[in-house]
């Protein structure tokens, strides 16, 4: 067996080679991949084919984002100047399905357009339509409204997140 170097580092002897490209990596350069090592250039090779979104799903994502969550936040506000339990049950049964309907009206939209930006794009859209729920809430000094709001963004910008990307938090 040869002894062999790697390609981007000429000093570091290696004996693991890419499973796509064939070419020699370092334990430093290897990227673990579910079928074997990988390069980084042949993973970013891999990713590129994934990122589809064009120019106008940014902005369409962040716009329709901001419209429904700045609708669904000011229902949050109402609810949480209701204050109590009843309120605390309405705010955690309804902000995971509205984080579910920002998401598919977004890939809606988006044309099923895919681009990890694309997804963080729209979840900023999501924290910027709460801004004027948010800001009312303060002035009026509604703590419940307040502490409801922080719930609902708490919790439903990570699930319009991995609804797009289709990230799961638990196997």
């Amino acid at each position: 067996m040869t002894d062999t170097t790697c390609y981007v580092h000429p000093k570091r002897p290696t004996t693991l080679r890419c499973n796509q490209c064939e070419r020699p990596i370092c334990p430093s350069c290897a990227v673990r991949t579910p079928t074997g090592y990988r390069c980084k250039e042949c993973v970013r090779g891999q990713l590129k084919k994934f990122d589809t979104a064009q120019w106008v799903d940014y902005v369409l994502g962040f716009i329709t984002a901001a419209l429904l969550g700045g609708l669904s936040s000011l229902l949050v506000g109402l609810v949480g100047s209701m204050a109590g339990f009843f309120a605390f049950l309405l705010i955690a049964a309804g902000t995971s399905t509205a984080g579910a309907i920002i998401a598919e009206a977004c890939r809606f939209v988006t044309r099923r357009h895919r681009s990890r930006p694309l997804f963080l794009t729209v979840a900023a859209g999501m924290i910027v339509g709460a801004l004027p729920a948010l800001l009312s809430v303060l002035l009026t000094m509604n703590i419940f409204g307040l502490v409801f709001l922080g719930i609902y963004l708490f919790v439903a910008v990570p699930i319009v997140y991995s609804r797009l990307s289709g990230f799961q938090f638990f196997k």
